[in-house]
């Protein structure tokens, strides 16, 4: 694929969007991704933004947030997913009493 610079006009009056969820529907002539921003604390989730983007740029935007994963990785370190992270918490954090990690952990949800 050839790449190319364009210039990007970006309005004053566009407000960036914080998102920590996101809902990925497609169908033969479109991908659709909801960005959610989930309330701490509830099982709520407002959505902020609905984008929709043909096949063939689900297939470079996959590749081109792979790559930017693969650098992110090795300047910042491996990114553990919630469920790993809460695992490894929980390992640490609880025992059988008898002072040793335990080997069983309950996980209810992630975000």
């Amino acid at each position: 694929m050839e790449k190319r610079d364009i210039a990007v006009n970006l309005p004053n009056d566009l407000d960036p969007v914080y998102a920590n969820r996101i809902q990925v529907a497609y169908k033969d002539d479109e991908f659709t991704f909801v960005f959610l921003h989930e309330i701490p604390g509830t099982n709520h989730a407002r959505a902020k933004a609905i984008v929709s983007i043909s096949p063939k740029h689900a297939k470079n935007l996959s590749e081109v947030l792979a790559g930017s994963v693969r650098d992110y990785e090795a300047k910042f370190g491996e990114i553990r997913n919630a469920v790993e992270q809460k695992t490894q918490t929980a390992q640490n954090t609880q025992n059988d009493g008898s002072g040793e990690p335990s080997d069983t952990v309950t996980i209810r949800g992630y975000s």
